[in-house]
């Protein structure tokens, strides 16, 4: 079974969190769920949704989701030696991406990224912020120099969505193809 760690920050656009997670419980992964104080805030706002709440319900369905103290510097995922084979914030405030490539490891979603990056797991941050300025290009710049990959919230439109949720899932199946997990979440561009 895979493990995964799932980072949620306070940037807009915790319903992306709230799909890849929907979406790879049922494929039998195994999740372990950090989240910032406003990561809360924002998915409550955003979406309606307390998330230790809507984690104890999914609880009952799938034994695989923890939702992990984010102080908790004695995590299983806080050590190098635990083996999850991939880290994924989303979505990846500029504070939370800029602590990262600093490697100010000061909570267990930042150390998770760090240990990600030192044991050479992927890394896949989901950038939420526009415009860009030139801090969080160069920090960008310097953690895909270290072979983080960004895939920033920026979805496309050749699979002619119809709704909210289309778009959402152009962005999932993405950040999945990445990570080689086959999904059928938007039709894949193609000759024809």
């Amino acid at each position: 079974m895979k493990k995964i760690v799932i980072g949620i920050t306070g940037a807009s656009g915790s319903i992306y969190a709230k799909r890849i997670i929907e979406v790879l419980l049922p494929m039998g992964y195994e999740l372990h769920v950090i989240c910032t104080e406003n990561g809360r805030k924002v998915m409550k706002y955003e979406t309606g949704t307390d998330i230790d709440e809507w984690i104890k319900h999914l609880k009952d369905h799938y034994a695989t989701i923890h939702i992990e103290d984010i102080q908790d510097m004695f995590s299983g995922v806080a050590s190098g030696s635990y083996p999850y084979d991939a880290v994924i914030i989303i979505p990846c405030s500029m504070g939370t991406l800029a602590e990262i490539s600093q490697g100010y490891a000061k909570n267990l979603l930042t150390r998770a990224a760090d240990v990600a990056i030192k044991e050479n797991r992927k890394l896949i941050i989901v950038p939420r912020e526009t415009p860009f300025n030139a801090i969080h290009l160069e920090n960008m710049l310097k953690l895909s120099r270290l072979g983080v990959a960004l895939i920033p919230a920026m979805p496309g439109f050749y699979h002619h969505p119809q709704s909210v949720q289309d778009i959402v899932d152009f962005v999932v199946g993405k950040i999945l193809d990445y990570l080689s997990i086959e999904n059928n979440l938007f039709k894949k561009w193609r000759n024809e």
